[in-house]
């Protein structure tokens, strides 16, 4: 048992030395976002997917492939437009002839990734934005009514611009509650910005000049530590529970909640919660997670699963509002 002890001690001070080594080496290419970047890190540990958002030039794309270079992942990048077709994503079978024998072969699209970058993923239509549905809740993709596993870990990394709306496919709600996490990007600071216009600032590494700071076997280790023997406390259980059937009008007892929001959180909130607060707290080298980790991770993880209807629309209010609400009842 002590052994077992020392084992799970030694996989905690790992993770907690990945977060800085990360930290360090994506600060060579990335300025200010070190919060994105944590949460980014904690949602590839806790095996969930993120929904960037944010105006263009705030890095999210460099912070995608800075990302991939660093974990030693296999990297994939997707350009979403009008045009794009499921084959595209997830690969199609092609008919090859050899030695008078005619056969079909299954190309593999880019989903057969580490990470892959979905970029703009509000710009294809919503036949296309499917594609990615099954990969991300099961790992594997059916083509031609075969099915394929996909590399593990996989992590998929979507980026939205929420002001150019003109010509874009608003995510359904079955495909933003296979995110994990929602981060919203904000502008850089004032010293922040100085440093990013600054001459050197262009001559900044590349991500592929970035030291890789952690293998695939090491993650995928991290990840099954964190789901099998990290432990969660009884009372933070408690609290995500009820903090998700606060979010929904049949069951909060807020009169906010009832009169400004049509559909709240489901339970898969409630379970990537737990994920991501878990693997945020083992980031700060904490034995256990508290009700701080768990708050922090609550505007990210239901903030893009709380629907507003036409009397919170109306309102002006955001999602970040109603929840600053609800933990205030906790």
């Amino acid at each position: 048992m002590p052994a077992k002890s020392e084992t799970a001690l030694q996989q905690l001070n790992k993770i907690t030395t990945l977060h800085s080594s990360v930290r360090e080496e994506l600060s060579r290419t990335i300025i200010g976002q070190i919060e994105t970047l944590d949460f980014l890190l904690a949602s590839l540990l806790a095996g969930g997917h993120c929904l960037l958002i944010g105006v263009p030039g705030l890095a999210k794309t460099l912070m995608v492939s800075s990302l991939a270079a660093v974990t030693d992942a296999d990297f994939k990048r997707i350009q979403f437009t009008p045009d794009l077709m499921p084959s595209d994503i997830t690969g199609s079978e092609i008919l090859e002839t050899r030695s008078s024998k005619k056969d079909f072969r299954f190309v593999h699209g880019p989903v057969f990734s580490n990470i892959l970058l979905a970029d703009e993923i509000n710009r294809t239509p919503p036949k296309t934005q499917a594609a990615l549905l099954q990969s991300m809740q099961e790992k594997q993709v059916t083509v031609s009514g075969k099915t394929y596993a996909l590399p593990d870990p996989f992590f998929v990394l979507a980026t939205q611009n929420p002001i150019e709306q003109e010509g874009t496919y608003p995510l359904p709600e079955a495909q933003l509650d296979r995110f994990m996490f929602s981060l919203k990007l904000e502008y850089p600071s004032y010293r922040e910005e100085l440093e990013i216009i600054a001459p050197s600032g262009p001559g900044r590494p590349v991500p592929e000049e970035l030291k890789r700071r952690v293998t695939r076997a090491s993650l995928l280790k991290m990840q099954r530590f964190l789901k099998e023997r990290y432990p969660v406390a009884d009372n933070i259980k408690e609290a995500a529970v009820r903090i998700v059937r606060e979010s929904r009008p049949e069951t909060s007892g807020l009169k906010t909640i009832s009169r400004h929001i049509a559909w709240g959180a489901g339970p898969r909130a409630g379970s990537y919660l737990l994920q991501g607060t878990s693997a945020m707290a083992a980031l700060r080298g904490k034995p256990t997670a508290d009700l701080q980790d768990l708050f922090d991770c609550t505007y990210p993880v239901l903030r893009h699963r709380l629907i507003l209807n036409y009397a919170g629309e109306a309102e002006g209010l955001r999602p970040d509002d109603l929840i600053r609400e609800i933990l205030d009842t906790i």
